[in-house]
């Protein structure tokens, strides 16, 4: 290789390798400069410090509840939990709070497609603690189970109000939010996280409005990162599958009551229904500065269930 070459390949390399902080101890191993890393340890805390806010947040069973232990397990500053049904949220809190006395606590009771509320507990946080981190929307409802020509326009939009619009109201509010400073937040950024479905990725998981709602959800997760481009916020959608909640917990009530309960999640390939714990955990992964290059993404949590056209065992011939 002639020396010109050997030139021009160190000066790519050269613009290719960041250069190392002064903090960097040791600057190199052996002549190769350290990882530029863009999160804390992975084996600590994975949002110390950030303010979160969840919404449906009251269900014993629920996705909500157990991100809200997520997020207060890693080092969260503040959690706000709301939903529009607080028959639990007191008590939720005072779990939190004695299982993590670092956490301030806050219960908040609204409906999360009130404009007017949500504006309300955005406000709340960056005038207490001058910075939101995270918004995880995760308020839901399954609406009716029936055939679409049986439901009227009126339940149909009901859905939407509950499942779409408070996403969207979410990121109205928290996005400009986010996007503040404060001598505990130096540089603008943020993660959103609507609650969609694997009904929103294929056919089949759900009900029309509810199929066609979580699929609204992951569209404003994909237009919403672009409109936000340069904002250092970031905007996903979370799709799980069959999951044991408050809002499936019928069926899974009358599959027991049948002995029926293992053929909950038996079209996925890991044969299984799915815990609220399991989307909780990448819910704090997408809320983390580990997930600081995730965006714009539909994430299933389904046990695989949208990889590939569902079929039966031994059937295939």
């Amino acid at each position: 290789m002639s020396d010109a070459a050997k030139q021009r390949i160190q000066a790519l390399g050269n613009q290719l390798t960041p250069t190392p902080s002064s903090s960097s101890s040791p600057s190199t191993f052996e002549g190769i400069p350290p990882i530029t890393k863009v999160a804390g340890p992975s084996a600590g805390p994975r949002v110390a410090g950030k303010v979160v806010i969840i919404t449906g947040a009251n269900s014993i069973l629920g996705i909500g509840r157990a991100s809200a232990h997520q997020f207060a397990e890693n080092g969260a500053r503040a959690l706000y939990i709301c939903d529009y049904d607080d028959a639990h949220l007191a008590t939720h809190k005072r779990e939190l709070e004695a299982l993590y006395p670092g956490v301030d606590v806050h219960v908040w009771k609204f409906d999360a497609a009130d404009e007017g509320a949500v504006k309300s507990v955005v406000g709340d946080a960056l005038k207490t603690y001058g910075r939101l981190d995270v918004f995880f929307a995760n308020a839901g409802v399954a609406g009716p189970h029936t055939v679409f020509t049986e439901i009227g326009k009126e339940d149909f939009l009901k859905v939407f109000e509950t499942n779409v619009a408070s996403v969207f109201l979410a990121a109205k509010y928290a996005a400009p939010a986010m996007q503040k400073t404060s001598p505990s937040k130096l540089t603008p950024s943020g993660s959103i996280i609507g609650t969609a479905s694997v009904a929103g990725l294929r056919s089949n998981a759900g009900s029309t409005p509810y199929s066609a709602s979580k699929a609204a959800v992951v569209s404003l997760a994909q237009t919403l990162a672009y409109q936000l481009a340069g904002t250092g916020v970031r905007v996903n959608a979370l799709c799980p599958g069959i999951i044991e909640t408050g809002m499936t917990a019928p069926a899974y009530e009358m599959a027991r009551a049948r002995g029926t309960e293992k053929k909950i999640g038996q079209l996925n390939p890991l044969k299984r229904g799915g815990r609220a714990d399991e989307i909780a955990r990448v819910a704090l992964f997408l809320g983390s500065d580990e997930a600081s290059y995730v965006n714009g993404q539909a994430w299933a949590v389904d046990g695989g269930l949208s990889a590939g056209h569902p079929y039966v065992q031994g059937k295939l011939s």
